[in-house]
């Protein structure tokens, strides 16, 4: 849990929260997310996320999609000495990720967002709390 602001450099490295690296342990996977952030997963819960999605019928068009979303853009990855991943361009690109990011621990996996889109999003969030305050009650929390 918890939201960081930091940046990417020159060389497309970002340095990953230190409350972050312990639970990410040695190797993890960087991979699109969707609402234009990227999605890090420790590699045991990546295992459990692709188990679950290929437990899903092949046949279903939306499926396929869905795992493409995810599994095409994955990649595996780890720190380095400085507690610095590279972010490659494709991913960038997608996350519309130039200079300032936010990384932000969600339950199982990280989240990592352009500082611009995190805006975005957070201003939604914000705009639509009747709403969210009604779903929450939906789902029973």
């Amino acid at each position: 849990m918890g939201k960081y602001q930091n940046s990417i450099d020159l060389k497309s490295r970002m340095i990953v929260p230190a409350k972050y690296r312990e639970e990410l342990g040695f190797k993890f996977v960087l991979t699109r997310g969707i609402d234009k952030c990227l999605y890090i997963y420790p590699a045991s819960e990546w295992e459990q996320f692709m188990k679950k999605l290929s437990d899903l019928p092949s046949s279903d068009s939306n499926v396929r999609a869905f795992i493409r979303h995810f599994y095409a853009n994955a990649i595996e990855t780890e720190i380095d000495k400085q507690g610095r991943i590279i972010i490659p361009q494709e991913l960038r690109e997608y996350a519309n990720i130039e200079k300032d990011l936010v990384t932000v621990g969600l339950l199982n996996k990280i989240e990592i967002w352009s500082k611009e889109e995190w805006g975005k999003a957070e201003n939604k969030t914000e705009l639509e709390s009747s709403d969210f305050a009604q779903k929450m009650a939906e789902y029973g929390i």
